[in-house]
């Protein structure tokens, strides 16, 4: 009995402080390399580090409350790409950039309401859903831009990741502080509301949730309807950061995101997860890209390394799911 109260407590501290321990190690190993080491912990680079990470972190916020639920979304990267496409496009037009915010936004939204209607209402795998929007959103994302880059006219959406005084670490571009308020509305949501209890009941056992008298295919509809809004949030993001609407871009940024979540400490199989633990992921995975491209490191490399990450980190969820059994 004492054995598995301490194997317990040991599943619940790696819970709790892995991803934390994840960050130190990474940040301790780039601190090893001389090459790295003079600017790593300048203001001017932690600040490029956050402006990196205010995209994934987004992402992973929506994310997070999908896989808790037990599902999945490939699509975030060619929402992401519509969405900012969609945003620059309006202002080309001459659309005003609130118009352009708030239609970019929905838009995000209105991906995530379709996706979430079809898994629920014809229970197709959200992986099949979502794969198949991530084409539909891709070619979409082409049409609208005629196959090239929209450049966006100059506005004040250009300002949300513009980074002033590039050389000190404040003050810091609205879009990290946008991240960050989001980061704690969605730990509210998710700890502190009914809604945010439903979610993880629905990845926890959705047979049990439905016999519990929860209406599991409408929480479905607003789980990836919500996270939807929160691409699209991504997706001006990402307008900003480029200033232009580019329909190849975000392409693996799935990836980056599902990564940041799993580091974090959320389960593919649902259940278990939290916002916090998905920041320090989408950080961690910002901290190893920049880490690599101070080193001089190809593409290529970022690649595999970010693709040896995602196994680990899947790795390590099915060693705390049997150590949580036993």
């Amino acid at each position: 009995m004492s054995h598995e109260r301490a194997s317990s407590r040991v599943t619940s501290l790696l819970n709790a402080f892995g991803p934390f321990i994840g960050l130190a190690v990474v940040v301790g190993l780039l601190a090893l390399s001389p090459t790295v080491r003079p600017y790593l912990f300048t203001g001017a680079n932690v600040k490029i580090v956050l402006l990196q990470t205010v995209i994934v972190a987004i992402g992973a916020l929506g994310m997070t409350m999908i896989i808790v639920s037990g599902g999945i979304d490939l699509s975030v990267g060619a929402s992401v790409a519509l969405t900012s496409v969609l945003g620059a496009t309006l202002l080309v037009k001459g659309y005003s950039p609130l118009t352009a915010i708030l239609l970019t936004i929905f838009a995000g939204a209105a991906i995530g309401l379709v996706n979430g209607t079809l898994i629920a209402t014809l229970r197709i795998v959200p992986f099949i859903v979502t794969l198949g929007m991530m084409g539909v959103a891709r070619g979409v994302a082409k049409w609208i831009a005629r196959e090239k880059t929209v450049n966006a006219p100059e506005s004040i959406i250009d300002e949300i990741m513009r980074r002033i005084s590039p050389n000190t670490l404040f003050p810091l571009p609205p879009g990290v502080w946008i991240a960050v308020g989001l980061a704690v509305l969605m730990a509210v949501v998710m700890r502190q509301t009914v809604f945010g209890r439903y979610v993880f009941a629905i990845g926890s056992s959705e047979a049990t949730a439905r016999l519990c008298g929860i209406r599991v295919q409408l929480h479905k509809v607003i789980i990836y309807t919500v996270a939807g809004l929160l691409f699209g949030i991504a997706g001006l993001m990402q307008l900003s950061r480029l200033t232009q609407g580019d329909p190849t871009v975000a392409i693996g940024l799935e990836l980056d995101i599902i990564a940041a979540v799993v580091i974090g400490g959320a389960s593919l199989n649902g259940g278990t997860g939290s916002i916090l633990g998905s920041m320090i992921g989408a950080l961690i995975m910002a901290v190893l890209r920049n880490g690599t491209n101070q080193m001089g490191w190809p593409t290529y490399m970022q690649e595999i390394i970010i693709g040896a990450v995602i196994v680990l980190a899947v790795a390590l969820d099915r060693l705390r799911q049997t150590a949580s059994r036993q």
